[in-house]
């Protein structure tokens, strides 16, 4: 081959694969020191995007799985709350069976049990404004369906939606005696500009009443679907809650025909005083499709359960019971739905589980199988540099024809 000293190939080919193990120690290195397989998307473009997919979709269950936590929470503490709903109506039942017992009670017997079933009443009715998870109330009719999203996308099937009736006097079928029966003008309703107006005075009557204005969206309303007379009852109610009376007046459809006039009867909570309206769907004529077909008082305290059982009435006997029925069906609805949460934590942990542990075995580093390629890359690289200094070495041999 002969001695050049222009070009030393063999020092340059040491130098090449020095550069080349030295690189592949420095990324072992980095791999080990980082846990990660993958550090850039240089390191494995298709590795990457699946695992930053998988990324996306654990970290949503992790969520997920706290939204479902939320959901038991708010499931038991409405819950709590029946309970003792449950034990009131089960007292005023007592009481409503011992008056019944008009044989062995005079009236001063039963007016003193209609007195506590009053203040009963009463107290279904301070638990139900007063129940609230996160400033949100619960039961007082205010919102019906509580949505969770138990998933980790936007498909339907990642929401889970629990339904709470009011569980109000008024939701329940009973009503407290009030100070007096409410007038005509305490509960009415009227058409203004296309808009539905309901004037409310929380008293009976005399300087110490106070009236409020609902205004609601006249629509229209197509209230010969489900989704229309959903639609109109959501935004009475909205109407409703924005002037701070959710805890005194209800609305709800009673009643309607195949076409599309529903009647909504407005009621006042506590004293079930109430005024009815006709609606009427599409593009009818009048305030944009809402007709008022009468405005007046339809009742007062005077039916109420207290009342009935001051009377001896046994009717407060079934009244009570239809009650004590609602949130029995309103409790067991609640502690199916706490089973439905449970089972779904359960699942939604056994398939974080499983992808983290896919996304584990493309993007983390396998540290026994990294060690032995970082071992094999420091001989190689310790080999390179002994051996380049070899091929640096064997230039000096020039120097000894030079010296003749």
């Amino acid at each position: 081959m002969g001695l050049r000293i222009n070009q030393n190939t063999a020092a340059t080919n040491a130098y090449r694969n020095l550069n080349v193990s030295d690189g592949q120690m420095a990324k072992s290195l980095e791999k080990l020191s980082s846990g990660f397989r993958i550090n850039r998307a240089a390191d494995d473009a298709a590795g990457l995007s699946i695992s930053e997919g998988m990324r996306s979709q654990i970290g949503g269950l992790k969520v997920a799985v706290r939204n479902a936590q939320d959901g038991i929470s708010v499931v038991q503490t409405a819950e709590g709350a029946l309970t003792e709903v449950h034990s009131l109506l089960q007292r005023a039942r007592d009481l409503s069976v011992q008056s019944a017992n008009t044989g062995g009670n005079d009236s001063a017997a039963r007016t003193a049990a209609s007195t506590e079933v009053d203040q009963i009443v009463n107290e279904v009715n301070r638990i139900s404004a007063a129940t609230q998870f996160g400033g949100k109330k619960l039961l007082d009719g205010s919102t019906s369906n509580f949505t969770f999203q138990v998933g980790s996308g936007s498909a339907v099937t990642d929401q889970v939606t629990v339904n709470i009736a009011s569980m109000s006097a008024s939701g329940l079928g009973l009503t407290g005696t009030g100070a007096a029966a409410n007038s005509a003008a305490d509960l009415a309703a009227s058409v203004a500009g296309g808009t539905l107006l309901v004037t409310y005075n929380s008293g009976a009557s005399g300087a110490s009443n106070i009236s409020s204005t609902i205004n609601v969206a006249a629509g229209p309303y197509d209230t010969t679907t489900a989704l229309g007379r959903e639609s109109l009852l959501t935004s009475l109610n909205t109407g409703i809650q924005s002037a701070g009376l959710q805890n005194a007046v209800k609305a709800e459809i009673v009643g309607g025909s195949t076409s599309g006039t529903y009647k909504v009867k407005l009621s006042t909570i506590g004293t079930g005083a109430t005024a009815s309206i006709n609606v009427t769907g599409g593009t009818a004529a009048g305030a944009g499709g809402v007709n008022i077909a009468s405005g007046a008082n339809a009742g007062s305290g005077a039916g109420s359960v207290a009342t009935q059982v001051a009377a001896g009435n046994t009717a407060a006997i079934d009244t009570i019971d239809a009650a004590i029925t609602t949130v029995s069906s309103q409790r067991a609805s609640l502690g199916a739905v706490q089973n439905r949460f449970e089972h779904t934590i359960a699942n939604i942990n056994v398939t974080v589980e499983n992808l983290s542990a896919s996304e584990s075995r493309i993007r983390d580093t396998d540290m026994a199988m990294e060690m032995t390629a970082y071992s094999r890359t420091q001989i190689l690289t310790q080999a390179g540099t002994a051996m380049l200094a070899q091929a640096n070495q064997s230039q000096q041999g020039v120097l000894q024809l030079l010296r003749g």
